[in-house]
């Protein structure tokens, strides 16, 4: 089993930000960006890790930052411990496959979410207005339905413990202009359907995600994590059927189990049973091995 990281306090390096899952570190002209085992749900950070989360979530995401080069650039400078500087020799064997040497980005302050199937929130939406973010969807969707095309359907960026808010596009225009705003739904859309074409020939679909986006030098950069089961939902291409909730590679497995205990969705979350943190870590697992055709145990 890999060595389990819940946090890190690296004494030498300065510490700027402690999110849900990342702990980043101010390197001066770099971040240092360490993805530890802590999970969340419901924007709740669980009591207890994953182990060996982080490093399954940095393998995927340097995957696909490598993938989308092509379509645009990425914040990623190094994934490589042995070359990050030298201040974080003494940190190199927990930073080891955990960790990113990162551009330093300005994020832009929304989540560009992209589905291409009605699920979660969306769904819920669906059911209650009949749109998502604004969007009139068509009459007798189903749950887990494929949509037509997929949809951009943005949400606002809240601080931990606070729930991300769907928004419509006329929003993200109000907070970053109409270029920007056109020009970060056109790369979400492509991102996101080149990603899930791969996936679907690796029998999973991803039937939404989540993006962020940043400015560097006053381009825009992909930041943050790419179509990982934590800022995604993947299901099992061949048990596909709408209709209802689908199987998962993701942490829907998390919530199902949280949602089975009429938990208040508040604050502190609660314990996890041995059971659930097993078949978590073992469904990023599969997820990281299918898509990139590899046998890591991490």
């Amino acid at each position: 089993m890999a060595q389990t990281v819940i946090r890190t306090d690296f004494k030498n390096l300065n510490l700027v930000k402690r999110g849900k899952v990342r702990d980043i570190y101010d390197l001066g002209d770099k971040l240092l960006m360490v993805a530890t085992d802590r999970i969340s749900a419901f924007d709740v950070i669980m009591p207890d890790p994953i182990p060996g989360k982080g490093k399954i979530l940095t393998q995927i995401s340097l995957f696909w930052f490598e993938i989308m080069e092509s379509l645009l650039p990425h914040h990623v400078i190094s994934g490589n411990v042995d070359e990050f500087p030298e201040v974080c020799n003494p940190y190199a064997e927990i930073l080891r496959d955990r960790s990113m040497l990162v551009k330093k980005a300005k994020p832009l302050p929304i989540e560009c979410v992209v589905r291409g199937y009605i699920s979660g929130s969306g769904w819920k939406d669906y059911q209650t207005t009949g749109n998502i973010c604004g969007i009139k969807l068509p009459h007798g969707l189903k749950e887990s339905d494929k949509l037509l095309e997929p949809l951009f359907t943005p949400s606002t960026k809240e601080e931990i413990g606070l729930h991300d808010v769907n928004i419509d596009f006329d929003t993200v225009i109000t907070k970053i202009g109409k270029t920007l705003a056109e020009k970060v739904r056109k790369l979400s859309l492509a991102i996101y359907q080149k990603g899930a074409d791969l996936a679907y020939e690796k029998d999973i679909i991803i039937a939404d995600t989540k993006f962020e986006f940043g400015l560097f030098e006053n381009n825009l950069i992909l930041i943050d994590e790419v179509l990982t089961p934590d800022s995604s939902r993947f299901w099992p291409r061949e048990s596909y059927k709408p209709d209802g909730a689908q199987k998962s590679f993701d942490k829907q497995y998390l919530r199902d189990y949280l949602i089975s205990l009429n938990w208040h969705k508040k604050p502190p979350g609660p314990s996890l049973p041995q059971s659930v943190i097993r078949n978590t870590r073992t469904k990023y697992l599969e997820a990281l091995n299918q898509l990139t055709d590899a046998s890591y145990a991490l």
